[in-house]
């Protein structure tokens, strides 16, 4: 089986938010810290600590919230 790679064809900055909705399947963060993502079509949240600069987050969200302190965060989707 070969590897499969998806490129992303919308991308954005991430503004951190509890109202600011986006469409992500993937986020890509750039300055470490802490991600609070809300799932697509939810009022779940997850938080991710500890994050490194340069991960990829292989999640789908609708919100990067206000209490992230990572920074430089960008969204993909496809």
């Amino acid at each position: 089986m070969k590897n499969m790679i998806c490129s992303a064809v919308r991308s954005g900055a991430v503004t951190k938010s509890d109202s600011t909705v986006l469409d992500y399947r993937r986020l890509w963060v750039g300055g470490a810290g802490n991600v609070v993502i809300q799932h697509k079509g939810t009022d779940s949240q997850t938080t991710f600590t500890g994050v490194l600069a340069g991960t990829y987050l292989d999640v789908e969200g609708d919100r990067v919230m206000a209490a992230t302190t990572a920074t430089n965060i960008v969204w993909l989707s496809w």
